[in-house]
């Protein structure tokens, strides 16, 4: 007995902590301690002050002796008061010690085969727990925020410790031989006044390479049902401009309007139990999702506690068969965890990691992105379905110089994407927080990658927009969609083909054409135009046919559509030609597009006054057309659309702080037919919800749902936050 408490009180006065085996030398193997646990020195601010004379070793030996009474079996370490100055023993083992670990919010009693750890600021947690908070970057209270001066990490088994024949039950898959070391000292803070980041305290131990992803969910693939894949066809509709054309006139721009529309989703819908990753359905493309976060020093506080909340949603909603990485940025970058598929423990781990992110340091986009696109090269396995989500609320401080202006800076990220293998593009999703990102170049990575940029304005809007993103991404029914266009006519050639940001080709003999959609959402919609001229003819004119092919994701078969043709009567006298409402409506759509990019050149240059006139003719012309004064929906969005740039143009602060911003998604969205998060567009009643589908909508409702069931009676809904002030001077 005298042995193990000379022991005791040596590593008490070194800092360190002794780990306590249930059976020694010399002790009843009925008198030992009932488990083993991890005793450690607190010295908190309080204790301080009231005991400043007083040595660890000092106080820790007058409670070894003053304190203890009894046998063995009395020790039974207990949570310190603010005011103690060591370790504080119960004086009897009939009081039980239960408290909730506020990492895990587990109970916590000795006895049940995991080690605790009390920190020198009073709070007691699992050893795994924090030691695994420790691992992803934090150094803080995770109760109270104090930054600590030692920290619990794991290594091996001191020399000095006896090798009893009990270990630490590991948890979650943490354990290093079932022994663990518990305090490393943290350097002191330098004096040249610099940031001290987190990642000179912790440095980067990521692997050379990114092979470590875990094995993907053969099971479910094999058994998938083979007949759900042969009602996921994409549906193809054209429409000429007008139906009829003399039959003695020739036109020399007639527009064809090419539609194609995806499939209905296949039993989407979650369980009533969220949590239950196992219970979501299959009947879907699994994903693997890299999402690469920003937690820089601006991220502090409520952002980084909602982004926190925000991936929280994502894992939630992530199936068993998704895989799932992190990779956190600030003055440095690092991954979190590997791939791992969203089982119950990969959620479980995940949270965990997620939930130990600190905001510290700079802002390395470039580096965020180089790691992310690197887990994507470097996996061993791969989803059918695959893409990054990008998040970052400022400037990049280390990528872009600052003489040169962050608008020249933007394609330095190109470099960085993850490079394609055939026609499949990694799409990189971007979405800037706030008023002080660096909007152009997050455009810039999006549109390059094929992704979309979305503009989070407020805070509590991460969230809903993860949610839509997501929503997406779990509906993927097409890939590397490929539509081909072919004149039937031998004096019809094609002038043009205007398919937004998709690329688009004519043949040499301008009888031939082509477009690459790539992937496609479950009832998502698609509309390109192609030019075409009519030559002169009698009784009816075939101008021309329109096919596409793509593979089924989800059954790996690659799907050959039937060529639809397009053709027009061509009578003696037309009285009056009807224009076709669907074309008109997508000569709307890609006009203000053009507009919206014309009125943002003009705002850089500094002529806000003329950009917000550009902005007012595309209203006035798009609600006088055949479609706009028809009440179509579309053209309403896009006039309340130009209407809120208009707003935001007002004045040059304005335009810095949102402007810019909220123009670049628009453009993203209308270039790449696809919902983006930008003002009140998730909100239920905007106006402004081009291009969601079904499964963005419902993803939407669970995440509004869930933030209203979160937040407390009283308190207003955080969906209606005010935006972010911009910053007066940029990090």
């Amino acid at each position: 007995m005298e042995s193990r408490w000379r022991k005791a009180k040596m590593s008490l006065g070194l800092n360190l902590c002794v780990y306590v085996p249930r059976t020694l030398e010399g002790d009843e193997p009925n008198t030992a301690s009932s488990t083993a646990a991890l005793v450690s020195p607190v010295a908190s601010s309080s204790s301080a002050a009231t005991s400043a004379n007083t040595t660890p070793t000092a106080a820790s030996e007058e409670q070894s002796h003053g304190k203890v009474k009894g046998g063995a079996g009395a020790l039974m370490p207990t949570t310190p008061t603010p005011t103690s100055a060591g370790l504080r023993l119960s004086k009897s083992g009939s009081k039980s010690f239960k408290k909730t670990c506020a990492i895990c919010l587990t109970t916590m009693k000795p006895g049940q085969g995991h080690a605790l750890f009390t920190a020198e600021c009073s709070h007691t947690f699992h050893f795994h727990c924090i030691s695994a908070n420790v691992k992803h970057g934090s150094n803080s209270c995770p109760v109270c925020r104090i930054k600590w001066k030692e920290l619990p990490f794991r290594g091996p088994l001191p020399a000095e410790l006896p090798q009893g024949n009990a270990r630490i039950a590991p948890v979650n898959g943490y354990q290093n031989g079932g022994h663990m070391t518990i305090l490393r000292p943290l350097p002191r803070a330098r004096s040249s006044g610099r940031l001290h980041h987190l990642t000179a305290l912790l440095p980067d131990n990521d692997p050379s390479t990114f092979n470590d992803d875990e094995p993907l969910d053969l099971l479910s693939e094999a058994t998938e049902d083979p007949q759900q894949g042969c009602l996921r066809t994409v549906e193809i509709k054209t429409y000429p401009e007008f139906t009829e054309v003399p039959e003695n006139v020739s036109e020399r721009s007639f527009t064809v309007l090419i539609h194609l529309k995806a499939p209905l989703a296949q039993n989407l819908q979650a369980p009533s139990n969220l949590g239950d990753a196992n219970g979501l359905n299959t009947s879907r493309a699994p994903v693997d999702l890299i999402t690469v976060l920003d937690v820089s020093g601006s991220m502090a506080g409520t952002k980084l506690a909602l982004l926190k909340r925000a991936m929280g949603f994502v894992i939630q909603n992530l199936g068993s068969s998704d895989r799932l990485s992190v990779i956190a940025f600030s003055s440095n970058a690092r991954r979190l965890f590997p791939l791992r598929r969203m089982t119950e423990s990969g959620r479980q781990q995940s949270l965990l990691a997620v939930n130990s992110l600190t905001s510290n340091g700079g802002t390395n986009i470039a580096e965020g992105l180089r790691k992310g696109s690197k887990v994507i090269e470097d996996r061993q396995a791969k989803n059918p379905v695959c893409s990054i989500i990008l998040l970052s609320d400022g400037q990049d401080t280390y990528t872009v110089s600052p003489t040169a202006g962050v608008h020249k800076g933007a394609p330095e990220y190109c470099a960085l994407l993850p490079s394609t293998n055939g026609n499949q593009q990694v799409p990189v999703h971007v979405f800037g927080f706030g008023a002080d990102h660096d909007s152009v170049s997050l455009h810039s990575i999006s549109q390059t990658s094929g992704g979309t940029f979305s503009f989070i304005e407020t805070e509590a809007a991460i969230q809903d927009a993860f949610a839509q993103c997501i929503g997406g991404l779990l509906s993927v029914v097409a890939q590397g969609l490929h539509v081909k266009v072919e004149s039937l006519h031998p004096d019809v050639h094609f002038g043009s083909i205007r398919s937004g940001s998709y690329s688009s080709r004519i043949a040499d003999d301008k009888r031939n054409g082509s477009i690459d959609v790539g992937d496609l959402y479950a009832e998502e919609e698609r509309d390109f135009l192609v030019s075409v001229n009519v030559p002169s003819g009698y009784g009816e004119t075939a101008l021309l046919k329109v096919g596409c092919v793509y593979k089924d994701p989800l059954m790996k078969e690659t799907v050959n559509m039937a060529d639809v043709q397009v053709k027009i009567s061509r009578p003696a006298f037309v009285s009056v030609q009807s224009v076709s409402v669907e074309v008109d409506r997508q000569k709307n759509r890609l006009h203000a597009a053009e507009v919206m990019a014309e009125a943002r050149f003009t705002a850089e240059r500094g002529d806000l006054t003329n950009a917000v006139s550009l902005l007012e003719d595309c209203r006035r012309m798009i609600m006088g057309s055949v479609s706009g004064q028809s009440g179509d929906r579309l053209c309403q969005s896009l006039d309340a659309e130009l209407k809120e740039m208009q707003d935001r143009m007002a004045n040059r602060q304005r335009y810095e702080a949102s402007g810019r911003a909220y123009v670049l998604s628009g453009l993203s969205s209308h270039s790449w037919q696809r919902a983006t998060a930008r003002g009140d567009s998730t909100d239920s009643e905007s106006l402004i919800q081009a291009y969601q589908t079904s499964s963005m909508v419902d993803m939407l409702l669970r995440s509004q749902t869930m933030s209203r069931s979160s937040t407390p009676r009283g308190t207003p809904q955080m969906r209606h936050a005010k935006s972010f002030p911009a910053r007066p001077q940029p990090r």
